[in-house]
């Protein structure tokens, strides 16, 4: 996502890591995720390395891993930043990543505490007690998000800061506190990454992670070891955890709505509108969130921000797709986009990058009909290639071997008709793929 300004949150946070530690950078993400990732920071100046996961299970996990990689290279000290999270003043994050780290090569596990400006109930708080050396305190208790009277006295004290999700620590430290706090996560993390195997700029971390504790970094160990720190600061942090962080983000008009040029606000205050595509109007509202996307509309009060989690748990109940799957699709290769379904057929618009190609594959349940678009296509079936050019089609039975190839230098598009009695995106065999997929 691409919040407070034209880069991405991704690129935000590399960019950032790169300028306040200046090495190469691990990202720690799911193995979904490789591509879309490698593609958004190519070009940066220096290549990160990448641990995938099979399967999320929390940042308790994916930090031990990480630190079990990081000892490969002697004790180094880690700077954990979650991707999803703005921070205007970076000057001011650099001096407090500078004095995390002293805290650090001491043996601190230090934690980066932000002042807040209002009784927040969404977020963590962190009690600070004594006083150390270079601004940090020493941390008296979590507190998970309270409810808003109680928030309310948090920031009236002045002693609580909320808790940011980033750490600084050696490697060797924070996995002697997994050690001491939990043991049998560190055992098993280590037997996953011994099994784990190493293709060029990733680690693919093997099965058994999917069978780690799901838990939190923080409630695994942050809570009860002892040798915690917290930085406390103003750095112009957001967490961007809800709609309402969004629309915080951006430059509000002079009734406090954010919502694009191309749409329509009338008589309205306090209203948040992100679309890609159609035009929204609102006329006499106050307060809402308005989040017009191809693959669902979201209204709701600001107040409510944080339940979009119970729309969420409703459509893993109902085992709805639209949870796992988005509407437009990104793959090594390109991107395919659903542009309509129903019984026994699908529509898909396809695009393939310039010299890319998908993998020679077959389906069980169903036939492929494509029409060319734009650009030209090395189509295989079997044993025959062909070159498909615009306003030219090709078909793909149901069992046939098959490969789609871009050869030129523009885009490749394309519109692929579906039809079977299963259309799941699991109805696929590979034989052979340019970007190791299984």
């Amino acid at each position: 996502m691409k919040v407070g300004g034209d880069k991405s949150l991704l690129t935000q946070v590399y960019e950032r890591a790169q300028l306040v530690a200046g090495n190469t950078p691990l990202i720690v993400t799911n193995s979904d995720y490789y591509f879309l990732s490698a593609n958004e920071l190519r070009g940066q100046r220096l290549q990160p390395h990448y641990l995938l996961e099979p399967k999320g299970r929390n940042t308790a996990p994916a930090v031990a891993m990480a630190a079990l990689w990081a000892r490969q290279f002697g004790d180094p000290c880690l700077l954990v930043m979650p991707a999803d999270h703005l921070i205007k003043d970076v000057e001011a994050f650099a001096a407090a990543v500078k004095h995390a780290e002293s805290l650090a090569r001491q043996g601190s596990l230090v934690l980066f505490g932000i002042t807040p400006t209002a009784p927040e109930t969404g977020f963590g708080y962190i009690e600070m007690g004594a006083g150390l050396e270079h601004g940090a305190h020493a941390v008296r208790r979590f507190v998970e998000k309270p409810d808003f009277a109680t928030a309310e006295s948090y920031v009236n004290q002045g002693n609580y800061v909320w808790n940011s999700g980033m750490f600084c620590f050696q490697a060797s430290a924070i996995l002697a506190a997994f050690e001491e706090h939990a043991p049998e996560l560190l055992r098993r993390a280590k037997a996953v990454f011994e099994d784990s195997g190493v293709d060029g700029d990733r680690t693919l971390l093997s099965s058994g992670f999917a069978e780690l504790e799901n838990i939190s970094i923080d409630v695994a160990v942050m809570e009860r070891a002892q040798n915690i720190a917290v930085i406390p600061g103003d750095i112009g942090w957001s967490d961007i955890g809800s709609w309402s962080a969004v629309s915080d983000a951006l430059q509000a008009d002079s009734n406090g709505n954010t919502a694009a040029a191309h749409n329509i606000v009338i008589d309205s205050t306090n209203v948040h509108i992100t679309n890609d595509e159609r035009l929204v109007a609102v006329i006499g509202l106050d307060n809402l969130l308005i989040i017009d996307t191809p693959d669902a509309l979201l209204v709701a009060d600001k107040r409510n921000s944080q339940d979009v989690r119970a729309v969420v748990q409703q459509l893993k109940l109902a085992d709805s797709d639209i949870v796992k799957l988005h509407r437009t699709a990104a793959r090594p290769w390109g991107t395919y986009t659903v542009l309509e379904e129903g019984a026994g057929f699908k529509i898909k618009r396809i695009v393939v990058k310039p010299g890319a190609s998908l993998s020679l594959q077959k389906h069980h349940h169903r036939s492929e009909h494509w029409v060319v678009v734009s650009g030209a296509a090395n189509v295989t079936v079997d044993d025959q290639v062909t070159l498909v050019t615009p306003n030219q089609s090709t078909y793909i039975p149901i069992g046939a071997r098959h490969r789609l190839e871009n050869p030129g230098v523009t885009d490749l598009i394309m519109i692929e008709v579906q039809c079977g009695n299963y259309l799941g995106e699991d109805d696929i065999v590979r034989f052979s793929d340019n970007y190791g997929r299984a």
